[in-house]
């Protein structure tokens, strides 16, 4: 028990030495300097922030993971870019039926690959959403290639000066979604009773199902609700990053370190992990070798897992035996 304590502490103690060496070295920068970083960061935190929630909503409903997650978001960008710039169509149009096909995509994965395993355990489910991950991924490599795309700005590429930093008009794009997302979740989970059933068949699906609530049909939607977030988040992404078809490994990875930051099946909490993942990660590429801000995520995902697994806003669950 003691080395337990000691292992913790040593680690709290890092944490805390990394964190405010982070801290200095921005603030001893120009202010502005520090300042570009923070927004950048808050543009990537938002993407990782909506990719964080899909694993939330499917957690929380139906306590597994989906490691396919981050193809939803790269089908979602490769879609806009195949509707809107080869197809022609006006981007508002190749946003509503990106999202919708990504959205068919995911309700039909879950009735597919997901449904017939409910009897199953939790980790069989998990192996067979990293399977869906690598169809996805190759089934994408198939039909659009190995070569990124490009899809046009929303509101022009024209950078805004604000405080002595610059930042592209697509941000403010993504700083909306993100907020109107945050908020319909929010309301679809705790305002509606469809929403209240979900978690409640995620908490006790026999005792949900004696007053109609079906743990098949809240499954269907979190998965529907997931699917959208994530190509959400794959298109409003995608001009300010390339499309490819490898995009959502990283993507899901960074989302899945977002949402256990912040507590997985907690809403604030992965919109808090996000923002706080993203800021973190343009710091650390602005100190050191941009090479290295990839491992930010997977460094904070192993402090949390053993200092904190619950996450910065998540709550402990007791376990009977």
């Amino acid at each position: 028990m003691g080395r337990a304590d000691d292992r913790q502490r040593i680690l709290l103690i890092s944490s805390a030495i990394f964190i405010v060496l982070v801290i200095t070295l921005t603030l001893s920068l120009k202010r502005s300097t520090g300042f570009q970083w923070i927004l950048s960061g808050l543009t990537v935190g938002s993407i990782y922030a909506l990719i964080a929630m899909g694993f939330s909503v499917i957690y929380s409903s139906t306590r597994v993971i989906n490691f396919a997650q981050g193809e939803f978001s790269m089908l979602g960008g490769m879609l806009m870019y195949s509707i809107s710039v080869k197809g022609g169509v006006p981007p508002w149009i190749g946003f509503i039926l990106s999202v919708l096909i990504v959205t068919l995509v995911g309700a039909g994965l879950e009735r597919v690959a997901i449904h017939p395993l409910k009897e199953q355990s939790v980790i069989a489910v998990i192996i067979v959403t990293i399977g869906l991950a690598i169809f996805l991924r190759a089934l994408a490599k198939w039909i659009w290639g190995t070569d990124p795309v490009k899809i046009a700005s929303f509101s022009g590429d024209k950078p805004l000066r604000f405080l002595g930093a610059s930042i592209v008009p697509q941000s403010f794009w993504v700083f909306g979604f993100t907020v109107i997302a945050v908020v319909l979740v929010f309301i679809f989970f705790n305002r509606t009773l469809v929403g209240k059933g979900i978690r409640a068949a995620a908490m006790n699906k026999d005792a949900a199902s004696l007053v109609g609530v079906s743990s098949s049909t809240s499954s269907l939607l979190a998965w529907t609700i997931a699917a959208a977030l994530g190509a959400s988040a794959g298109i409003v992404i995608a001009p300010i990053n390339f499309a490819a078809y490898n995009v959502g490994i990283m993507l899901g990875l960074k989302g899945f370190t977002a949402a256990v930051l912040g507590g997985l099946g907690s809403f604030p909490g992965a919109v808090a992990g996000g923002l706080v993942l993203g800021v973190l990660e343009m710091i650390t590429a602005g100190v050191v070798p941009s090479g290295y801000k990839d491992a930010v995520a997977f460094v904070i995902l192993i402090l949390v897992l053993l200092i904190r697994p619950q996450g910065l806003l998540g709550k402990s669950e007791d376990v009977k035996v």
